[in-house]
């Protein structure tokens, strides 16, 4: 699926009101920018409280066929209004970024290239002292631990997962069929869009309202998932199943009871594997996969400040840090 012109973009979601005016209007600062790595641009965002204040920071990473510029910056303003500085990107593949459109054939790659981005962030000044957490929603969840396991130890204070896809729901899962089909084609098909379609987003979101207003999204892939993506999800998902044991960081993990999209088991393996001493389980009934962006405001609060009081005691517990890496 090509990647729309500019001109044909659609108007923010919140309307007509000039995006520096909606920022302020929601105490943030925003600051869009494009970040050259070894596998093309990716474009990134920051969001910081307009008071200057900053407790932390957070690197935040979006879900499959989504990207930072919609409902998703919601979470990052959120957490900015906490004084928390958040900085985030597009994937590859995804939104403004460089590549194909949601292929995702290699998510050590894909890992690798957004975590350049956080990491000349979190070693640049004023932010190399501050506690620093990652933070991933969905597949971002995914991409959110492969980036931990690609840093130094010690890199990241917490991790916060929020519906993360560890288990592939067998409903979901691709037909063994097709994977070797294709395969016989000697990687020919890797980006073929031929992937059974199991929509998604309606699984995603509970609130019709804002089923609506994420549908709207113009640039969010809507085309069937690319076979090179569905073998890798396959085999990644495996992979950080069978280590979650490294997992030694301070986390919180999240999800919804009636997740349509994601396991509540991928959070439930997480929490029994890791390593963690300090390691937080949440789990929400009847709530579905998307819960911050989807979910009745009541429901969204509910999550949003939970993860409020886990990471502002983490940042009193664990105080700043003077590791620059």
């Amino acid at each position: 699926m090509a990647q729309q012109p500019e001109s044909e973009i659609l108007p923010n979601f919140w309307g007509d009101t000039p995006e520096d005016e909606y920022y302020t209007s929601q105490g943030v600062t925003n600051t869009k920018s494009h970040f050259q790595t070894p596998n093309g641009k990716i474009f990134t965002q920051s969001f910081l409280p307009l008071d200057g204040n900053i407790k932390a920071t957070v690197y935040m990473t979006h879900g499959y066929g989504s990207d930072t510029g919609w409902l998703f910056q919601k979470i990052c303003i959120t957490f900015a209004t906490w004084g928390y500085a958040v900085f985030t990107a597009d994937l590859l593949g995804h939104g403004r970024s460089d590549g194909l459109r949601c292929y995702l054939g290699d998510m050590e790659k894909i890992a690798s290239t957004s975590l350049s981005f956080f990491l000349h962030t979190r070693r640049s000044p004023p932010y190399n002292n501050l506690p620093a957490f990652l933070f991933g929603e969905s597949m971002g969840g995914l991409a959110t631990l492969l980036m931990y396991f690609q840093s130094e130890p010690d890199t990241w204070t917490g991790l916060i997962f929020s519906a993360p896809l560890f288990v592939i729901p067998e409903d979901m899962k691709p037909s063994k069929v097709h994977l070797f089909v294709y395969g016989l084609l000697f990687g020919l098909a890797d980006t073929w869009a031929a992937m059974p379609d199991n929509k998604m987003v309606g699984k995603a979101i509970r609130d019709p309202n804002k089923l609506k207003i994420i549908a709207s999204n113009p640039r969010r892939y809507t085309g069937p998932p690319r076979v090179g993506t569905m073998r890798e999800l396959l085999r990644v998902t495996q992979y950080v199943q069978d280590n979650f044991s490294k997992v030694t960081a301070p986390f919180l993990t999240a999800h919804g009871t009636a997740d349509g999209v994601t396991c509540p088991s991928s959070s439930k393996l997480l929490y029994e594997k890791a390593s963690s001493k300090d390691k937080t389980l949440k789990l929400y009934d009847g709530m579905y996969h998307s819960l911050i962006q989807g979910e009745p405001d009541e429901s969204a609060n509910l999550v949003l400040g939970d993860m409020r009081e886990w990471i502002d005691e983490r940042v009193r517990k664990y105080g700043p840090s003077n590791n620059t890496r």
